[in-house]
């Protein structure tokens, strides 16, 4: 198959490295990757790790509405 932005042949396995097929598989580096950036986010803004996920919206959401009064 030829690449339409360079006009090469792509290898059948370079067509399967998506954004898509990696977090269908699932990692478990990427999930690693995932947790601790949640973490470092709630720590820097204070937040509950143990925010259930319509607390953690209400939080987003008051913290948007502040930010576009200012």
């Amino acid at each position: 198959m030829r690449s339409r932005r360079h006009g090469r042949r792509e290898r059948p396995a370079a067509r399967e490295r998506t954004l898509t097929a990696l977090y269908n598989q699932r990692p478990e580096w990427l999930r690693q990757a995932h947790a601790a950036l949640d973490r470092a986010v709630f720590a820097a803004y204070g937040w509950d790790p143990a925010l259930t996920d319509d607390d953690l919206l209400a939080a987003l959401l008051e913290l948007n509405l502040r930010r576009a009064k200012s």
